[in-house]
């Protein structure tokens, strides 16, 4: 039964094209939603409507929004050139 199952979830496993489009997407998608929130937490700053916390720890949020959208920027970069290989 169990190999039964194996065989199943192989079948459905993504092939290299498939695994690089869903792989792209994915951070592609991701750098959108950050690049949001950082513009996001730009405006927050600005206005002083940041909710319940300081201003240090608003930058802190923002500092880090910022390096993972480099960190996103990175990963789709390398995607992209893995796919011209």
């Amino acid at each position: 039964m169990c190999s039964a199952i194996h065989d199943r979830a192989s079948d459905k496993a993504f092939d290299d094209s498939s695994l690089y489009v869903a792989a792209s997407n994915k951070a592609f998608a991701k750098i959108a939603m950050l690049s949001f929130e950082v513009e996001s937490n730009k405006a927050e700053l600005k206005s002083g409507s940041y909710g319940g916390i300081t201003v240090d720890e608003m930058v802190m949020i923002l500092e880090g929004n910022k390096t993972e959208l480099q960190v996103w920027q990175y990963i789709a970069e390398l995607i992209e050139k893995s796919n011209k290989n």
